[in-house]
């Protein structure tokens, strides 16, 4: 049980997490928000369900896509249950680069070209950062530093 507890919360003291933390889950949150709650300019939950299902994804998953991005966002920000938040943001990521954007290639569509999607760079970047904090753990400043400090 032990090993599990440190498994779950355990974090390095990095300074360096902590600024990939913030900055993940500043971005996740944003995105979440948006098709949550129609925060930030975005289309909440229903406009979101339609259109994905436009592309083929099922209502539900399309929920818990967003929740994730939210929830998990909220996470990274706080330093709590980070490596699991992690491993969902990973997931959606992951599922966002092979539903949709690997087909674009690798580049964001800078241009704006008309019938032309985004890259996965963005997304890879972002699945880099969650590696990260999965692998090191949430940082400084964290819930989880507290509940497990380093060296317990």
């Amino acid at each position: 049980m032990e090993d599990a507890i440190q498994f779950v919360f355990g974090t390095f003291p990095s300074w360096s997490h902590l600024v990939v933390r913030l900055v993940l889950g500043v971005i996740f949150f944003a995105h979440g928000a948006q098709k949550v709650f129609g925060w930030f300019g975005g289309p909440g939950l229903s406009q979101t369900i339609a259109g994905f299902r436009q592309m083929g994804m099922p209502p539900a998953a399309t929920a818990v896509a967003a929740f994730i991005e939210c929830l998990g966002g909220l996470a990274m920000i706080v330093g709590f249950l980070t490596r699991p938040a992690a491993v969902g943001l990973i997931v959606v990521m992951l599922v966002a680069i092979s539903k949709v954007h690997v087909r674009n290639g690798f580049f964001l569509n800078w241009s704006m070209a008309p019938g032309k999607g985004h890259g996965y760079e963005f997304n890879l970047a972002l699945i880099a950062m969650a590696l990260s904090i999965l692998l090191g753990g949430a940082g400084m400043w964290s819930v989880d530093r507290l509940i497990v400090p380093w060296g317990s």
